[in-house]
């Protein structure tokens, strides 16, 4: 960490340098909160929700965005995010996301029936409200730091009368009982307390494959690249046109990879790419074979 040294040789050096700080910060929370946002946009294209979900997350709040944002720095992906926007019980194996998540701008004690191997007192649940996230409700593992959303806050308490809140969470634990799944915001989730979401920085560490394994990965992937390449073109152009040799390739799958063990933040879910069509190939695809004074060359379909 760098440290600040021109305060004490100008009086407004400090001040200036703290409102740089904050313009910093509040750039870095509306970055990450698009980057949110662009996530649940993609994972709704192809998700089941309820509806609503794309007309909430316009009104994302930073503070929403920061929870999804850590689980995103954990490990989550794309197409797991669909079971913690449907209330999926998630278990992070980093205890200091209890604090920090404690500490955000709205977070309240909560009661809950998790977790209660844990001291309460010490650890008591914590609850925080949203558009998006409607009720965030988190607390300490012996561990870590679970988290669920809920469809319905609740708030039973002593001293406290029964909400209407209250009377449908325990409609929403109907729905549980039956099920067996859990009632989230937008859905219902198969990961529940017994059958968790288990999140770690630490599965995704790289690691090598032994010998035997690389060398039978390598031959496949090998043939499959031969004959892929046979059968997208002519025999004649694929002679012509090799494609590269690497010479690791079993170092591109798997967890040989850097990052998430090479399934990247998208792992296995359909990615849409949207991008303006170029000019000039529209250009060249709109003219007609008299066009160009010509007719089409042998052998080419309009």
């Amino acid at each position: 960490m760098k440290r600040m040294h021109s305060s004490a040789s100008h009086p407004l050096a400090g001040q200036s340098g703290k409102a740089a700080s904050g313009t910093e910060q509040a750039q870095r929370a509306e970055q990450q909160r698009r980057r949110v946002r662009l996530m649940i946009e993609i994972t709704a294209r192809a998700g089941a929700y309820r509806k609503g979900l794309v007309t909430a997350v316009r009104r994302l709040s930073p503070d929403e965005a920061v929870i999804l944002a850590d689980l995103e720095r954990n490990g989550l992906q794309v197409p797991q995010l669909h079971d913690v926007l449907c209330g999926g019980h998630v278990l992070v194996d980093d205890p200091e996301l209890y604090e920090s998540w404690r500490s955000a701008k709205g977070s309240v004690e909560r009661l809950s029936s998790h977790h209660h191997d844990i001291d309460k007192t010490k650890y008591p649940d914590i609850g925080m409200r949203g558009v998006v996230v409607r009720e965030k409700l988190h607390g300490r593992t012996a561990q870590g730091t679970w988290v669920q959303l809920e469809k319905t806050p609740a708030a039973f308490g002593k001293r406290k009368l029964p909400s209407m809140n209250d009377i449908r969470h325990l409609m929403d634990y109907v729905v549980y009982r039956i099920t067996r799944s859990n009632v989230g915001p937008w859905g219902l989730s198969r990961m529940t307390e017994r059958r968790p979401m288990y999140l770690s920085p630490v599965l995704a560490v790289p690691t090598s494959l032994t010998g035997p394994v690389a060398r039978s990965l390598t031959q496949a992937l090998r043939r499959i690249e031969a004959d892929d390449d046979v059968t997208s073109m002519s025999q004649d152009l694929a002679a012509r046109f090799p494609p590269p040799d690497r010479e690791d390739l079993a170092g591109e799958l798997g967890r040989a990879l850097s990052g998430r063990a090479g399934r990247g933040l998208f792992g296995n879910s359909d990615v849409w790419v949207t991008q303006t069509p170029s000019s000039s190939a529209s250009a060249v695809l709109g003219e007609s074979p008299g066009a160009a004074g010509g007719a089409w060359p042998e052998g080419r379909a309009a």
